[in-house]
């Protein structure tokens, strides 16, 4: 599955950015969705997923409570809602997609272009 996602940019901290990720494929539905990050000298590192119909998500315990991550299977997009921001979430923001929910939040098979999120102090 092809992924294109947009969204990033410059941000202070305590601010709100929305992130989304398009799926070329009408399967998208068959794919659980997720979010890493990669901030600069450090490893990718997963952020967020999905399950296939939404009904399930999980979290990385540094952004729990801060970002929520969601999906609309009708536009083939999922979504990484982004609240209060901190300078340490300034990262490579990429989204991922697997077949199944272990993958996709480890090894997933599908990987989207970056988008850069920068929080300022």
């Amino acid at each position: 599955v092809q992924l294109q996602a947009s969204g990033g940019g410059l941000v202070q901290a305590g601010g709100s950015l929305r992130l989304s990720c398009a799926a070329s494929e009408r399967t998208f539905s068959d794919y659980n969705m997720g979010w890493f990050r990669q901030a600069p000298g450090k490893e990718r590192e997963f952020v967020a997923a999905t399950s296939w119909r939404g009904s399930s998500t999980y979290y990385a315990d540094s952004v729990k409570g801060r970002f929520t991550i969601s999906r609309d299977n009708s536009k083939n997009t999922v979504y990484l809602q982004m609240n209060s921001l901190k300078p340490e979430d300034t990262a490579v923001y990429y989204c991922a997609a697997a077949l199944s929910t272990v993958a996709v939040t480890t090894t997933p098979s599908s990987w989207g272009q970056g988008t850069q999120v920068t929080v300022s102090s």
